[in-house]
């Protein structure tokens, strides 16, 4: 699989990597044997990038990487990146960014993987004005200079986090929402990350599924999988749950994608390789990072950073779906 350098970090890692929220919680169950099968076949499918973050099951995502990497620390035959996320273990407020917190997220997190350096650690998602308070880049290269974190980035919900991250100078990376459903990115974010150095690691790729073409009107989900109990965005916002869209609305648009997939993605690309393909065949996309909860998923997902150049053609199609079903409504939010 292609390699792309991760930003700032000057690491390389793979053009598709491993989400890593399913093997935490809010996807259903997943047994800690099944989640150690899909790291495994996420690295045999030569995935060197995974995600995660210290909230995923309150840290049973970053126990089991480090279960994994372990166990194929002998003979392993290619570096694994990991990057995990704080600041959702207390209520989100600014008050809450600083670094003795700082200190005790990563020094957890350091703890679960077993390491005493972590490789990238992302601000998850907090308030919009913490991306532009100095103090907290101030702290967050004290960490660096400890030793404590290699390197560090954001996670963003809006475009504009995205570019008051964009414009520091010790941000290695942003993490961003982007999918044939959330377009907005690629006007702005795209072209300020690729000028500055940042590396762009997209999350959402298949909007929950969606672009799977799997779920129709009658598909259910388990009550603990956020895609039941956070379409209101009660939980967390709501752009994470089918990337924002209404999803009656995104059925029959992924039912579009499905018949452009059909007409111009190479032969046997099935929807969710071609979306997966779609973002990662962007050039400012450092690695986009679909999650599995299965090797079957793992291998499929994998398969979608061998997918030939999808074209012009596919790329005037997925903005002619965005524009007739789901702009006016996404677009504006975030």
């Amino acid at each position: 699989m292609d390699q792309r350098r991760l930003g700032r970090t000057g690491r390389s890692v793979s053009v598709v990597g491993l989400g890593t929220w399913q093997l935490g919680a809010d996807w259903g169950e997943v047994s800690e044997g099944d989640a150690l099968a899909v790291l495994d076949a996420a690295a045999q499918e030569g995935v060197t990038f995974f995600d995660t973050a210290d909230v995923y099951g309150d840290g049973r995502s970053e126990r089991l990487i480090a279960t994994f990497l372990r166990e194929r620390a002998a003979g392993s035959d290619s570096e694994i990146t990991v990057a995990t996320k704080m600041g959702r273990r207390v209520d989100q407020v600014p008050q809450n960014y600083v670094l003795d917190n700082f200190r005790a997220w990563t020094d957890r997190s350091r703890r679960n993987l077993g390491v005493d350096t972590l490789d990238l650690v992302q601000l998850h998602c907090p308030p919009t004005s913490v991306y532009s308070d100095d103090a907290v880049y101030d702290a967050l290269d004290t960490l660096v200079e400890e030793g404590a974190i290699a390197s560090y980035g954001v996670s963003v919900e809006k475009v504009e986090e995205a570019l008051a991250a964009i414009a520091r100078p010790h941000v290695a990376t942003v993490q961003i929402i982007v999918n044939a459903f959330r377009l907005k990115p690629l006007d702005d974010v795209f072209p300020a990350a690729a000028k500055a150095g940042v590396g762009l690691i997209v999350r959402v790729p298949l909007a929950s599924g969606l672009l799977s073409g799997k779920y129709d009107a009658s598909t259910t989900f388990a009550d603990d999988d956020h895609r039941s109990y956070n379409r209101d965005g009660s939980a967390f916002d709501v752009g994470e749950t089918f990337s924002g869209v209404d999803y009656t609305t995104g059925v029959s648009a992924a039912a579009e994608f499905g018949a452009l997939v059909s007409e111009q993605a190479p032969a046997g690309t099935t929807s969710a390789q071609a979306a997966i393909a779609w973002v990662w065949q962007h050039p400012e996309v450092a690695s986009v990072i679909p999650g599995a909860r299965n090797v079957d998923q793992v291998r499929s997902n994998a398969a979608a950073g061998r997918v030939a150049p999808l074209g012009d053609a596919f790329d005037q199609g997925v903005r002619r779906i965005y524009d007739a079903h789901l702009r006016e409504a996404i677009h504006p939010r975030w």
